[in-house]
């Protein structure tokens, strides 16, 4: 059983394309009915739609066996809610689309999306937001967001970076949250009853922002080095023991063959 990432695992995150050996291994798992969950962090297009991509691209993957964050947001904010979202135009399109009022004056809610070029005015914002008493929440918790063969700061580490500033503790929509993987459980067990974490495995490119949230919860961690990392060095050597992956592979074709 798995749970299986997408950017810089399922696809490249600058070609947005299949990664080597992505949709064999889906066509695997489909083929002899293995239960999967994929989970993503995408945030940029309503649900439907990037499943729709992903279907369009080669990757055959059921409604059922997909999450997203965008899935769970109701469960954290209320439409009733003011929010001043901070991320990508087409994030923010999303919000509104789903029926939530963008209050930038006196909101409720700090959200907190990804994109490449946040300005220290929109710091400046937030955290006048936050020492106002808004809540902050995050879509999710990546480490680092790559676009253009560049990395960025992702989502966690901003989050990271404005509970220091504010004192404000942050609460996760998306991967690595408990309710995230909780849910995804849920799904798992309608494709097949009685799984448990311990009978997962994620795979993921994201060691602190996937697999070690994942890990804690007893789940096995596979990290490939198909996205955010170019070599294991360069995350792994600064993990705890007990935080490590269990097994690292350069991409998906390398972890079909092993199966």
């Amino acid at each position: 059983m798995f749970f299986i990432d997408v950017q810089g695992t399922l696809i490249e995150d600058n070609t947005k394309l299949p990664t080597r050996g992505a949709i064999a291994f889906i066509n695997h798992l489909n083929t002899y009915r293995i239960p999967y969950m994929v989970i993503t962090n995408s945030t940029k297009n309503p649900s439907e739609e990037f499943l729709g991509y992903l279907n369009s691209i080669g990757l055959h993957i059921p409604q059922s066996h997909y999450l997203d964050p965008l899935m769970l947001l109701e469960a954290h904010i209320a439409k009733s809610e003011k929010i001043a979202a901070y991320g990508s135009e087409a994030f923010l399109n999303v919000v509104r689309k789903m029926g939530y009022t963008l209050d930038y004056a006196s909101p409720d809610t700090v959200l907190i999306a990804i994109k490449e070029n946040f300005d220290h005015d929109e710091y400046s914002q937030i955290i006048e937001f936050l020492l106002g008493g808004a809540k902050l929440i995050g879509m999710h918790e990546t480490t680092l967001y790559v676009k253009n063969h560049k990395r960025y700061p992702g989502v966690g580490a901003i989050l990271k970076m404005l509970e220091f500033a504010t004192s404000t503790p942050y609460t996760v929509v998306g991967k690595p949250s408990v309710p995230f993987f909780t849910e995804a459980l849920r799904r798992l067990n309608l494709q097949k009853e009685g799984i448990d974490f311990a009978d997962i495995t994620i795979i993921s490119d994201d060691v602190k922002g996937d697999l070690i949230g994942a890990q804690s919860l007893g789940m096995k961690g596979v990290f490939v080095l198909s996205g955010k990392y170019r070599h294991a060095d360069e995350i792994i050597p600064a993990l705890r023991e007990k935080d490590r992956p269990t097994a690292i592979y350069a991409d998906m074709q390398e972890i079909l063959e092993s199966l």
